[in-house]
């Protein structure tokens, strides 16, 4: 299986979307070399953003992580979450009332940034819970996965409410060969387990590439074509963008390892423009 350098095919493009886990960071951290790629796309006057299901943060701390470790042209403006989208639906939906959530208490951003009260699923009384007019499934982290889950089970059992999924990743590495559930993967086990259908926001839908690419625009006009979205996963990322109408170029630095690439390309079906070793530049 042939691979090109994302050097000479990043300079066909008037933007980039990069994926962050498996693209920029990894289980170990920031990817080393990767910081080269944006002073080189800073040089060339191509634009980017990093378009990411990751709600665990909002923009600012999201951002704020690729500047401590010393990427310090990611800034808060180039950062495109998933949980900015269910921010909006939260805005337009609910206009009064407790939110609750899944999640840490920097996930919980993007509740309160629509105005709305939040409430940890630790803390709440499964006897009184006429105040809460939402759910909000946010980030993998900060609860205890046996109490809280079932916690949530049973809330969404006595309580009939919109439940909104910020983030639609099943899984995610923990190690070069290993992953890990992600909040995604949570909520498809309580969809089966009280067998309703939740809001998900996140690639591979359509509304999250038209989201990036309203923002993208802002900047500077552009066309679908001009856009190029690099990612590490087919179902997500490259099906994502090549629905949307991008160019997509899959890099073999995160879930899709190189010598299972091709075996996965053919078997699913879903075949990107290009295939990169990683998404640095040298």
């Amino acid at each position: 299986m042939k691979t090109k350098e994302f050097k000479t095919i990043a300079t066909k493009y008037k933007t980039i979307f990069f994926d962050a886990f498996g693209v920029l960071k990894n289980h170990k951290g920031i990817i080393p070399g990767i910081e080269r790629t944006f002073e080189f796309l800073d040089e060339k006057g191509i634009n980017y953003f990093v378009v990411t299901n990751d709600s665990s943060r909002g923009p600012e701390g999201l951002a704020d992580g690729y500047i401590r470790r010393g990427i310090k042209n990611i800034t808060p403006d180039k950062i495109i979450s998933s949980g900015m989208l269910a921010r909006d639906w939260l805005s337009l939906k609910v206009k009064e009332g407790v939110v609750a959530y899944l999640g840490t208490g920097d996930s919980a951003h993007y509740i309160e940034t629509a105005g709305l009260e939040t409430l940890p699923i630790r803390d709440i009384d499964l006897d009184d819970i006429d105040h809460i007019k939402c759910l909000v499934f946010l980030d993998d982290e900060g609860f205890d996965w046996n109490q809280d889950i079932n916690k949530v089970i049973n809330l969404l059992r006595k309580r009939n409410m919109p439940v909104v999924v910020a983030n639609t990743d099943i899984h995610y590495p923990v190690s070069k060969n290993d992953v890990a559930v992600a909040i995604g993967g949570i909520s498809d086990l309580v969809e089966e387990v009280l067998g309703k259908k939740f809001i998900r926001f996140g690639k591979p839908d359509a509304q999250m590439f038209m989201f990036a690419y309203e923002r993208a625009c802002e900047v500077k006009p552009l066309k679908r074509n001009e856009i190029l979205m690099v990612g590490d996963t087919l179902y997500t990322d490259i099906i994502g963008g090549n629905k949307f109408g991008m160019d997509t170029a899959l890099v073999l630095s995160g879930n899709t390892l190189p010598d299972m690439a091709k075996v996965r390309i053919s078997g699913s079906g879903i075949i990107p423009n290009y295939i990169c070793e990683s998404a640095i530049i040298s």
